[in-house]
């Protein structure tokens, strides 16, 4: 069964993805600083995931000096929507109330009831007095 294109990109390009959102514009080296402290990952693996998007059209590239600067084409926002869009068609049959309640943003009858805001002070106290 042929794989079809998803509108969201796989875990990895969207970390790289990620990475440029915060930077802004990078090569690929900043891109790989960044993604680091998280996971570290080989240079030319991030440079195929940055090519990657690029083909597919969510980053623009320009060349400066030896390397290449990416930059994202698509905001944050998109891709977010795109992602939720994607959710509620396979798991909702299409309907984002369905998501919504599933979420506990549906009707008020089925949200929980409010924490006292005792309640909420004695796991700080637990924590002061731990320390």
């Amino acid at each position: 069964m042929p794989r079809t294109a998803r509108a969201i990109p796989p875990p990895l390009e969207l970390r790289c993805l990620t990475a440029l959102w915060r930077l802004g514009e990078a090569n690929v080296q900043a891109v790989r600083d960044w993604l680091v402290p998280q996971r570290p990952l080989a240079y030319t693996t991030v440079m195929t995931m940055l090519e990657r998007l690029t083909r597919k059209g969510v980053l623009t590239r320009r060349k400066a000096g030896r390397s290449f600067l990416y930059k994202p084409s698509v905001s944050e926002q998109e891709i977010r929507s795109l992602a939720v869009r994607e959710l509620t068609d396979s798991l909702f049959d299409g309907r984002p109330e369905a998501l919504l309640e599933f979420l506990g943003a549906g009707p008020a009858a089925a949200r929980p009831a409010p924490v006292p805001e005792a309640a909420e002070e004695e796991p700080q106290k637990l924590d002061a007095a731990l320390l």
